[in-house]
């Protein structure tokens, strides 16, 4: 073990990872070095998530097994979404736990490690304050991104000021606070400066941006500038966009800039409702239906990618099937489904009509199996065309038995597909990693595509999905 090194262990969703970006970056500032064993560094700090059920074991485990494996002059931290939650419970859960430190002063990390270095006494650390809503404004110069190869992560905002009667992230996160424009500008040229190919704007509601500073439509004025700012940058993608909240101003600027890919995340959550009401989330379905007819007919090529939960509190079986006919109306090109995790201290949590979790599961499955027939369809509409594809990866093909044939293959992702989440291009080949190629989509499955590398003058689909001719 060495003096004045850290171990940071990232749990969640890719917010998270922006976080524990921001916290190593304090660190090495400070002259601290990241260790990828944590055997040997000081600190040990897991930035946890906790939001449903398995992401909070996965932390507890986590952090228990670091504890466990820990010695008298290592230090545990637990960070992040759990913290921040349960406080100091936490400790009570974790013996050997030595700082706490939440989602709303992640910045003053590296006061918390030189505290616990002074401590004299063997009791937990606590950085948890109540007010301290400075997020965006008191960063202490870290920046907020998280670099993945040649994508990148930014964070535009914290917090949600959303009544979702399932969700606790604004008691975790605290409500909206918006980053300032100019420091998302700064980042996105620093960004551009070091490669990075595609830029992903994040937040826990991105539609919401600029509203608590006075800005109406803050998200497309925000959108203006970056391409402005950035305007070498090949692809800028937009997440977690909230139902009601996508404008014809943001419309016609995803539609008017090739930079911005079309692609959309707008986590629905249901398609029936009654549900949508108990949920409190935008029930008028009409408002939906007319939205992304309006979308697909200004919009080339859109891309649109949602989220489900089945099985939520009071969920009947008419709730279900207006559910699947929603799906089966507006057939979405990627669908993320997950069952109703039970949240104590949400609203959602004092509902009657708990759904048994055999119903659940066999709900999921059913609309899974039916979006699956329509991404099928969806990506069998690729065939024959030419996508940019930004590579990330080599590989090779196996045989039925899973052994190497020798065949070289490269893995991407076109602009119909965000990292992590979505499905990859499987190209023929070894093609530059980092870099954008057009490929001739040859073949496809569910969830991918398979292609070539087209290496003559091609009808090319940039980012903005229009069909130009280009030689390479």
């Amino acid at each position: 073990m060495k003096r004045d090194s850290y171990f940071l262990l990232s749990l969640g969703c890719s917010k998270n990872t922006v976080d524990s970006e921001s916290m190593a970056q304090l660190l090495e500032n400070a002259g601290m070095h990241g260790k990828g064993d944590p055997k040997q560094a000081e600190f040990l700090i897991v930035n946890t998530c906790g939001f449903i059920d398995a992401a909070k074991q996965e932390s507890i485990d986590a952090l228990r097994e670091l504890a466990a494996m820990k010695s008298s002059r290592q230090y545990l931290i637990a960070a992040g979404c759990l913290s921040q939650r349960y406080g100091a419970a936490l400790a009570q859960e974790i013996p050997g736990l030595d700082g706490i430190i939440g989602t709303r002063r992640w910045m003053d990390i590296l006061e918390l490690v030189q505290n616990l270095r002074k401590r004299k006494h063997p009791e937990p650390l606590y950085h948890l304050p109540t007010d301290a809503e400075t997020v965006g404004s008191d960063e202490k110069g870290a920046r907020r991104v998280s670099v993945q190869g040649a994508s990148a992560y930014l964070k535009i905002s914290d917090g949600c000021r959303r009544p979702c009667a399932f969700c606790a992230i604004p008691k975790i996160k605290g409500t909206l606070l918006s980053r300032p424009m100019q420091a998302i500008l700064d980042e996105a040229r620093y960004l551009r400066d070091n490669g990075v190919q595609e830029l992903i704007l994040i937040s826990q509601d991105s539609t919401d941006y600029g509203s608590d500073l006075g800005v109406k439509d803050g998200l497309a004025k925000l959108l203006q500038e970056l391409v402005k700012a950035v305007p070498d940058l090949p692809w800028i993608r937009l997440m977690y966009a909230y139902p009601g909240y996508v404008t014809d101003h943001l419309i016609d600027t995803i539609a008017s800039h090739s930079q911005i890919v079309n692609y959309l995340d707008i986590p629905l959550q249901h398609g029936h409702r009654n549900t949508l009401l108990r949920m409190r989330r935008p029930a008028n379905i009409d408002w939906v239906y007319r939205t992304l007819d309006k979308m697909r007919t200004r919009i080339p090529d859109l891309a649109i990618r949602t989220t489900f939960i089945v099985g939520y509190p009071g969920e009947t079986d008419e709730e279900f099937h207006g559910l699947m006919k929603f799906v089966e109306d507006l057939q979405f090109d990627r669908v993320g489904a997950f069952t109703y995790s039970y949240e104590i201290g949400t609203p959602s949590a004092a509902l009657e009509g708990q759904v048994e979790d055999a119903v659940k599961q066999e709900r999921k499955e059913h609309l899974m199996e039916t979006q699956q027939r329509i991404s099928l369809a969806k990506n069998q509409a690729q065939v024959g065309r030419v996508l940019g594809v930004l590579v990330e990866g080599h590989g090779e093909t196996e045989d039925e038995q899973g052994r190497p044939t020798g065949e070289k293959i490269s893995l991407g992702r076109s602009y119909r597909d965000a990292p992590e989440i979505d499905g990859y291009v499987i190209i023929e080949g070894e093609a530059p990693i980092g870099k954008i190629v057009p490929v001739r989509i040859t073949g496809a499955m569910t969830y991918d595509l398979v292609g070539t590398v087209n290496v003559n003058p091609v009808m090319v689909i940039d980012a903005n999905g229009i069909m130009t001719t280009k030689a390479l």
